[in-house]
């Protein structure tokens, strides 16, 4: 049962913030996601990849806490998820070989945006 406290749409904002991190980081390991997507194979993108699942994560974290200080942490958290997606294209990092590739990148930042929007609206729910 949810606690009335947390809000079922935050609950479940949070959680996908941790199982799409742990899916970063699994694929910044691998350089590949259910066989359909892929990252640079080098050490700076499976760093960078890692980088930024953890942070996916632990924003996802921080926010089931229902606290305003740990919402400003997951909504920086998202920040920085946000800008590293971008810059893993600028880099290269996320090749843009195919329209699944591309269209997987820009749904997920989008993604992330949609979350951080999200906690901003819902901002009264946390204390």
């Amino acid at each position: 049962m949810i606690n009335q406290n947390r809000p079922t749409g935050i609950v479940i904002v949070a959680v996908l913030m941790i199982v799409f991190g742990l899916a970063e980081i699994a694929t910044g390991f691998t350089h590949n996601f259910l066989g359909l997507l892929s990252t640079a194979s080098v050490a700076v993108s499976t760093f960078w990849g890692m980088g930024i699942g953890a942070l996916y994560a632990i924003g996802g974290l921080f926010l089931l806490t229902m606290k305003r200080w740990a919402a400003i942490v997951a909504e920086a958290c998202l920040i920085f998820v946000i800008i590293g997606r971008i810059n893993f294209v600028a880099f290269g990092y996320y090749p843009l070989s195919s329209f699944l590739q591309s269209f997987s990148i820009i749904i997920g930042t989008a993604i992330a945006i949609f979350f951080a929007i999200y906690i901003g609206v819902k901002w009264k729910y946390f204390k």
